[in-house]
């Protein structure tokens, strides 16, 4: 069945990039919209929508993505998804949104994909931003591509290091108020006594010292965001008026009795467990669910793994930008088996002492063990740490030992490889069980189980 002319004129017309593609996923139509972005040098029509946007041989969901067409097949309504495409520019974190055509008999005949490119994460090592492309990370930034266009708060809870501030920048940026201030507040560093001036300002006279009127963070971030960071430490004297400023959008300046209006959107963070302090009445159970409408958790670095690589690179381009340092396989593999309490922040600061203890242009083991030793002395890998398979990552470390003969990248390897090999026939399981058993992700499985394939 082929579809309407009408149709084909109607989508050529879009703004924003579409496709039309059939069942069988061949892409009958794409409009300049998507030809300006995507891809400007050649045509797609007639390709398959996974082979174009994810060089893949088969759909999506076969090859550990979420595909919005199967979705769509299931649900028989549209479906959005956040995929990682191929485009002009190298990977891209895109906003998919699929809507199938029925034909006469209610069947769905063909579907139509709105593509909106999320600039502010990277599935490539780049110099700066969020970056990522293992399931935990795409996660996180989906939600962050769902809550972002609305006006709800949003409350981001990880671990110290995770990246929360570049989350909350993420979600500015991708909202309507991306042209206006992004306004940090650090509650953890301003002292009770200063808390409401700095965030509501005051008038000349509030108190001794306040020689001239001021505005505050609030009124900073008008028409933005207001970021409150360390959220769960601010005072419990300051939270009701937060609280009134999130339910009214009104606040005062102190000494002043003039209501003043905020146009703001609020994103708040923590560490801390809230509902544990709610629960010690140490935080405000109203406030609490006020700053929650829209919670989301940012995975911790040992459980993205599969994103280790990608950040090195980036990293020592930040932290080394001269020399242009390369990580070496077995470098990697040390890197990956530590489980990093402090998260990026700490493996940024392994990669720098990493960097100064290398006279070359590529980071080896021995260079990682050093700094490790120099650092955490109980973050050098041991069996019970390491993700398969064992021995290449022992050998890593144990290369850097005096009486050791040092193994070759090309070894260790060819040792991966045989393991993973062995794993992979020995296991009669679902894939997905076999990627969770090692620690990365089912796409990252398919590859290299593809690059162990003869030819």
């Amino acid at each position: 069945m082929k579809p309407l002319p009408e149709l084909m004129s109607f989508i050529e017309g879009l703004p924003e990039p579409h496709i039309l593609f059939d069942t069988q996923y061949r892409i009958l139509a794409a409009n300049a919209a998507y030809r300006r972005q995507f891809s400007p040098q050649h045509s797609v029509v007639g390709r398959t929508c996974y082979e174009v946007s994810h060089h893949f041989s088969m759909p999506c969901d076969q090859a550990g993505e979420s595909c919005p067409l199967a979705r769509s097949r299931e649900s028989g309504q549209r479906e959005r998804v956040l995929h990682l495409h191929h485009t002009a520019k190298g990977e891209e974190y895109v906003n998919i949104e699929l809507a199938p055509l029925l034909d006469a008999n209610g069947q769905q005949a063909f579907y139509v994909e709105k593509m909106e490119p999320l600039r502010v994460a990277q599935g490539q090592a780049s110099a700066q931003g969020l970056i990522g492309r293992s399931p935990a990370f795409v996660h996180m930034l989906s939600l962050v591509a769902r809550v972002a266009p609305s006006q709800a708060t949003v409350l981001l809870l990880g671990e110290s290091g995770t990246g929360k501030e570049l989350v909350a920048r993420a979600v500015h940026e991708a909202s309507s108020r991306a042209s206006r201030a992004l306004v940090a507040v650090d509650c953890a560093s301003l002292p009770e006594n200063l808390f409401e001036s700095e965030l509501f300002g005051h008038e000349r006279g509030a108190f001794t010292g306040a020689n001239t009127a001021r505005g505050g963070l609030v009124e900073a971030a008008s028409g933005g965001t207001l970021f409150l960071d360390e959220v769960g430490d601010i005072p419990l004297s300051m939270q009701v008026k937060l609280l009134r400023l999130l339910e009214t959008g009104t606040y005062r300046r102190v000494g002043s009795t003039e209501q003043r209006h905020a146009d703001i959107r609020v994103v708040s963070a923590t560490h801390r467990d809230l509902e544990q302090m709610v629960a010690k009445r140490l935080f405000r159970e109203d406030l609490y669910y006020r700053l929650s409408t829209f919670p989301i958790r940012l995975p911790a670095l040992r459980e993205r793994r599969d994103d280790i690589a990608l950040l090195s690179t980036a990293l020592l381009a930040r932290v080394a930008p001269q020399r242009k340092l390369a990580l070496s396989d077995t470098a990697l593999m040390v890197l990956q088996a530590q489980n990093y309490p402090g998260n990026v922040r700490e493996l940024r600061n392994l990669l720098e002492r990493s960097a100064l203890l290398c006279d070359g242009d590529t980071l080896a083991a021995s260079h990682v063990v050093q700094a490790l030793q120099s650092g955490r002395l109980d973050a050098m890998p041991t069996t019970d740490t390491l993700p398969p398979p064992d021995a290449a990552l022992a050998s890593a470390a144990n290369a850097t030992a005096p009486s050791a003969p040092a193994a070759s990248p090309a070894t260790l390897k060819s040792i991966a490889s045989a393991a993973l090999q062995q794993m992979a026939r020995q296991h009669t399981g679902r894939r997905a069980e076999l990627a969770a058993q090692l620690g990365i992700s089912e796409r990252s499985l398919y590859r290299k189980l593809n690059a162990l394939k003869p030819g």
